[in-house]
């Protein structure tokens, strides 16, 4: 059943989106002198080398524009290509270049980007606030064109998914940055997850602000199966399960 409704689909498959497509690659080579920058410079802020975070958001951005690069080749050629559509991805654009410019800046300063409300740092915190969620609403964006051709498992996956990233994201990350970090509570041994870098000690709001962001990811692949009913079930689970990590971490809990 799956293969019957993947053949015609992938058969036309369009070009991914250029706007996006030129983002995507920028955003990645800009990130090569930063590479350079962590290998080189052996400062260290708050436990952790002052270039790891911009390494971090760029590769974050970068897996964000490329989706949504990717997810466009699953529609007709030029359903993103209106002047209405190249405006709006122009001030994305412009906000992730914001974005990356100021946390980019304040490593170079070897100062904090997020949470830093000491003097003009303040008034570009609430800036950068308001670009991080231009910059996501593209997905929900995105998400409502997707809708419209729901009667695809795929299609119908892929909506859902967008328009959770924005649904999702948003208030956890604005309740994020109303505090004064994102722990709740304080760590006595400094126990986190490898890799990741979350508290296994308290609330890390960390972790559902991950799982929101990767909603674009975690629920298109259930419309792999053909199956609606998974893809409800996936949107529903995968929901759940970020707003039981958020309210954990609120209550200043590890996720397990």
């Amino acid at each position: 059943m799956t293969a019957v409704l993947a053949a015609p689909r992938f058969a036309v498959l369009s070009g991914a989106h250029p706007q996006l497509t030129r983002l995507t690659l920028f955003i990645a080579l800009a990130a090569l002198p930063l590479m350079v920058a962590y290998g080189l410079d052996d400062r260290v802020f708050q436990g952790d080398n002052v270039w790891l975070k911009p390494l971090k958001f760029h590769l974050a951005l970068a897996v964000y524009t490329g989706t949504l690069a990717l997810f466009t080749m699953l529609l007709p050629e030029g359903t993103f290509a209106s002047r209405r559509w190249r405006i709006y991805i122009g001030i994305v654009t412009a906000c992730i270049v914001a974005e990356l410019l100021w946390i980019g800046g304040a490593a170079t300063l070897g100062t904090a980007s997020h949470f830093n409300v000491e003097g003009v740092w303040s008034l570009i915190y609430g800036l950068m606030g308001a670009a991080a969620v231009t910059l996501t609403s593209l997905s929900l964006a995105m998400g409502v064109v997707f809708w419209r051709h729901r009667a695809d498992p795929l299609m119908l996956a892929v909506a859902l998914g967008l328009v959770l990233t924005f649904v999702l994201t948003v208030p956890v990350a604005g309740t994020m940055s109303s505090l004064p970090g994102h722990l709740v509570g304080t760590p006595v041994t400094g126990a986190r997850f490898p890799l990741m870098g979350w508290s296994m000690e308290v609330g890390d709001l960390r972790l559902p602000h991950f799982l929101a962001t990767h909603a674009m990811h975690a629920v298109p692949l259930a419309g792999l199966t053909g199956s609606r009913t998974a893809v409800w079930a996936t949107a529903a689970g995968f929901t759940a399960l970020t707003l039981w990590c958020f309210a954990r971490a609120l209550m200043g809990l590890p996720p397990f």
